[in-house]
């Protein structure tokens, strides 16, 4: 299904925002081991940025509601994005505590990534005097289930204006049963295990329980399952020669958001089509080094 019109879509993005440092090696080290990157990226990050980042890319206008700080490290994220077409409310501005730091090593061999940050541990945002203008700006808003107060807030301002609300469960997180009530598309990853579930069939159904309407589960390079109100199916990723994961699932929500923005009421062939040509960019996005290259490519 195509879009129902031709307009620019405007997106709202909530969630985290990170400094990126990724190197692609041909191992991760050992204790005390010191070895050289073959190649290095440094730019911002965060699933709800890097979402953000893809829609903007797709032709979206993006908006990113988080919270970076006026720290040197900090003015060059919100630079970094702003070069990328993302517009950033920035509710750390007052703050010179340096934003949060994701260290990431990508294996050459596979394109596995290891991950090291501090998250949204180092700030607490309270939801914004204006945030029903912001919302109501917007077609579409998507969550990354960090900064859980903020996004709570902002779900619910969001479901009470009529805005499509999109989900991308990462990680169980605290408060995330409180958010989902407000969300009308969750795509989880496989990592994603709510309590008492095992499997992406108990997840999916502990989705529509909670009154999610329509949810998936990504499994890497295999089929996306997903479930709506009349059943659900799967969905096939491309196959494509990774060179690193990292980001994939951002690059997901960012493209599905975008599919979904415009589009009227929820069909089944509509939601997988969406999820199939959200696979599409995503995979494109694992046939590169780092979070930025995809940009590049025709």
């Amino acid at each position: 299904m195509e879009p129902t019109d031709s307009r620019r879509p405007e997106g709202l993005f909530v969630g985290l925002c990170t400094l990126d440092v990724i190197q692609l090696v041909d191992h991760v080290p050992g204790s005390d081991e010191k070895l050289t990157a073959r190649e290095q990226v440094v730019a911002a990050g965060g699933p709800a940025a890097n979402a953000a980042v893809a829609f903007s890319h797709l032709g979206g206008t993006a908006r990113l509601l988080t919270g970076i700080g006026s720290h040197p490290l900090g003015v060059a994220v919100a630079a970094d994005l702003r070069t990328l077409g993302v517009d950033v409310s920035d509710l750390a501005a007052d703050s010179a505590t340096p934003p949060a730091v994701s260290s990431i090593l990508v294996t050459a061999s596979s394109g596995d990534r290891a991950v090291a940050s501090t998250n949204a541990a180092g700030y607490r945002l309270a939801p914004p005097v204006g945030l029903d203008v912001l919302v109501a700006a917007c077609d579409i808003v998507e969550f990354d289930g960090h900064h859980m107060e903020l996004a709570t807030a902002t779900a619910r301002a969001a479901r009470a204006a009529g805005r499509r609300t999109v989900f991308d469960g990462g990680s169980w997180k605290a408060g995330t049963e409180e958010l989902l009530p407000s969300i009308d598309v969750a795509v989880c990853s496989d990592d994603f295990r709510p309590p008492g579930t095992n499997t992406p069939a108990d997840v999916l159904r502990f989705l529509r329980e909670h009154g999610v309407a329509w949810s998936a589960v990504s499994r890497g390079g295999r089929p996306i399952e997903w479930a709506g109100p009349e059943g659900g199916g799967t969905v096939d990723v491309p196959a494509v020669r990774v060179v690193d994961t990292l980001g994939a699932g951002d690059v997901l929500h960012g493209a599905l958001t975008h599919r979904l923005a415009t589009q009227g009421h929820l069909t089944p062939d509509g939601f997988g089509e969406a999820l199939g040509a959200a696979a599409v960019v995503a995979s494109r996005a694992c046939a590169s080094f780092g979070t930025r290259a995809w940009l590049e490519q025709r």
